[in-house]
């Protein structure tokens, strides 16, 4: 899914005559070309605002309007799980509070600052609706000014759509659970297939609901469940399809509430220059505008070294870079592995006692791999290269201390330098091959927009859904967040 705005951005990203060279070998065999959702800027969060006209005073008919409008607001935006849940509003004044928490909430997110774990590196901006809403009730223009609120983003109504299909499933008793058993491939037949058909149709309506034998046409249903769930499409139903079969329609629901609310984390307009990670995916996008033009795999925090979301600017690129290994991963796992180790690995001991440190030397032995792209962030972790090009083989990709790894830099690389005729291709291969560390600096114009993101659900162009895992479990806490504050902000608004 690319990142594709209501209104098109229309603006073009990279320039100059290599471009499309460097663009085919992004693209070409090895670069996962998925459809990944977009990528958000984090802005810091600002103090609040100081209205600059007080809540305006509406009319009776316009109080009767905004109570039907936010009758189920909430619930079709995700802000709450619980259809039953509708805000009770006792007057004017009611009315008016309920309508100004709604737009924050929708246009900006529905979490307050406390609400933030510390690796959610993203805020929204501070946003005031109090000025365009008292230009609604001014104009009678109330319904416009109520269908402006949710984010521009086609993805983001993507998801409401998804949402409203998932709550049907979940009302109508969502999906039974697999039984456990084994693998289940054509030819298997039985009870268990049967199931797997019902299963299946709940989400594809092309899979035929009877039957007791796994067929052709039952293996393609496997397929394209496969592929939602972001599985190796092998048609095998075995450990991991079945997991992915059985979480309960109520956490798909939970899983797009948190999806959407990242969504309004995002500005009115994403810049044209911008490369993404897709953390829980483990891919990187490079877009031009409001289009992908192509990703590739990558390696991302495993559980318990979590990749940060966040918003930056890669502002220069190092060649064969060291690796100053971090205090923690040298004590745990370096150090004990004694000075045989280190030596052979090209680690060298920097320092001594209490203050001695690791460093990896550059070379084709080192972490980093010939590419390390810096951009400014409290979390120390950056985007680089590795010799260890084995798990990019794997569609579980989630295995680094935090930084993310790239499966193709060089041509990354190559496309950030396009623009400097110090640093064409050739410059490139030749300050590489001398295996001296050296910082290119990139050109002010040329520095672009990185965003590390955390999307597990998203639509296709059909508007099916497609989910990930949560493997850092950041989505059941997050709707569990949306759900309390809810609660908490329906009572205030009373």
């Amino acid at each position: 899914m690319s990142v594709i705005s209501r209104a098109s951005l229309g603006r073009s990203l990279w320039q100059g005559s290599a471009v499309a060279a460097v663009v085919g070998l992004l693209a070409a065999p090895g670069f996962a070309q998925q459809q990944t959702p977009p990528a958000a800027p984090m802005v810091q969060p600002l103090p609040p605002v100081a209205p600059v006209v007080p809540p305006p005073t509406i009319s009776a008919a316009q109080a009767a309007q905004l109570t039907q409008l936010l009758a189920d607001a909430g619930f079709a935006q995700g802000l709450r799980h619980d259809g039953a849940a509708a805000p009770q509003m006792g007057g004017n004044e009611a009315v008016v509070r309920a309508a100004l928490d709604y737009a924050r909430a929708v246009h900006s997110g529905r979490l307050d600052t406390s609400d933030f774990q510390a690796d959610w590196g993203l805020r929204p901006a501070a946003y005031d609706p109090i000025p365009a809403f008292a230009d609604a009730v001014k104009r009678d223009r109330i319904a416009a000014w109520f269908r402006s609120l949710p984010p521009p983003y086609a993805g983001y109504d993507g998801l409401q759509k998804g949402l409203a299909n998932y709550r049907k499933i979940e009302a109508a008793g969502g999906w039974s659970t697999l039984p456990a058993g084994p693998d289940l491939a054509v030819g298997s037949t039985g009870a268990r297939v049967t199931a797997l058909r019902k299963r299946l149709a709940v989400e594809d309506s092309d899979v035929a609901t009877t039957g007791a034998t796994f067929d052709a046409e039952l293996k393609e249903a496997v397929v394209r469940a496969q592929r939602r769930y972001g599985l190796n499409p092998t048609g095998l139903v075995s450990t991991q399809t079945l997991a992915a079969l059985n979480v309960p329609a109520g956490d798909r629901v939970r899983q797009i509430m948190a999806n959407m609310e990242r969504w309004r984390w995002l500005p009115a307009e994403l810049p044209a220059k911008r490369i993404q990670v897709n953390i829980a995916a483990a891919v990187l996008t490079v877009f031009e505008g409001d289009a992908p033009i192509a990703s590739m795999k990558a390696v991302t925090g495993r559980p318990g070294n979590e990749t940060p979301m966040l918003q930056s600017r890669i502002h220069s690129i190092v060649l064969n870079p060291p690796w100053n290994v971090p205090a923690g991963i040298a004590a745990k796992e370096l150090f004990p592995k004694g000075a045989a180790y280190l030596a052979a690995n090209n680690y060298k001991i920097i320092g001594t006692g209490a203050g001695r440190r690791i460093q990896q030397q550059p070379g084709p032995k080192s972490a980093l791999g010939l590419y390390k792209f810096d951009f400014d962030n409290p979390y120390a972790v950056y985007l680089h290269d590795t010799p260890a090009q084995a798990k990019f083989a794997s569609f579980n990709r989630l295995d680094s201390h935090g930084c993310v790894r790239l499966e193709k830099p060089g041509p990354l690389a190559e496309l950030l330098l396009r623009n400097d005729p110090a640093w064409q291709p050739d410059a490139i291969e030749a300050a590489k091959d001398k295996g001296k560390t050296l910082r290119v600096q990139l050109q002010p114009q040329d520095q672009v927009h990185v965003y590390l993101l955390y999307w597990t659900a998203f639509a296709s162009a059909n508007g099916q859904m497609n989910f990930r895992g949560d493997p850092y479990g950041w989505d059941k806490t997050l709707a569990a967040k949306i759900e309390r504050r809810s609660a908490i902000t329906a009572v205030a608004a009373r």
